[in-house]
């Protein structure tokens, strides 16, 4: 990254407050002002090898929400890596907080954690900004740089790298969501004359930077 890149990821990491959502149905739910909140994590079981033991997941999750439950978290793992000690989600996670979005009307859908150094911010920005459409705004994104190191020479990736390719696509990312057509230069691409769509429905996505990934706390 040359310097000018660094100043222009850096100023669009920085994160925002609780009042820049207070406007967003999901992070409300979760993050309710003097309540304690409960969530869910899947998956319930760890998979073993059967299938089976991920079945009635959606169902209980279609249950949580009747009860008030605030939000259920899905997890990304891309590749299975039989040494790292569980194979997380199995399931894309943007694919089923969409099966699940068709079958809850108020728990928050909350990645947890989106690995933002393995998917391009095009890509990801589709997919959340469809889903927070789809379900009313109520896609909240942990995202994170990724602990699985296997995963990233699969995707041509150096593992040493994730922390400056995490920030590169979270400036990324945000410049997507804004409204209209802005110029993007980022060692990740180059945009000009398009935008994405969808928009989100308020606007924004909040994003809850899982540990550090990687970054100064500056």
């Amino acid at each position: 990254m040359n310097e000018t890149v660094i100043r222009t990821a850096h100023a669009t990491t920085r994160g925002a407050s609780a009042p820049a959502f207070a406007g967003h149905p999901g992070y409300n739910r979760m993050f309710a002002a003097d309540q304690l909140t409960l969530g869910i994590f899947l998956p319930l079981r760890f998979y073993q090898g059967d299938m089976n033991i991920l079945a009635g997941q959606a169902e209980l999750v279609s249950e949580i929400d009747r009860l008030g439950f605030a939000a259920v978290w899905v997890r990304d793992v891309p590749l299975f890596d039989p040494y790292f000690g569980d194979a997380g989600q199995v399931f894309d996670p943007f694919t089923y907080l969409a099966y699940l979005a068709a079958r809850t009307q108020r728990i928050s859908l909350a990645a947890g954690s989106a690995i933002f150094s393995l998917r391009h911010p095009i890509d990801l920005a589709k997919a959340a900004a469809t889903i927070d459409r789809l379900s009313g705004a109520r896609l909240v994104m942990g995202i994170a740089s990724g602990d699985r190191p296997v995963e990233f020479p699969a995707y041509g990736l150096e593992h040493s790298e994730r922390g400056e390719r995490f920030a590169e696509a979270v400036s990324y990312f945000r410049q997507l969501l804004q409204e209209g057509e802005h110029s993007i230069a980022s060692p990740l691409g180059h945009l000009s004359g398009a935008q994405l769509l969808p928009k989100p429905a308020t606007g924004k996505i909040p994003l809850l930077v899982t540990g550090s990934s990687r970054q100064s706390m500056q």
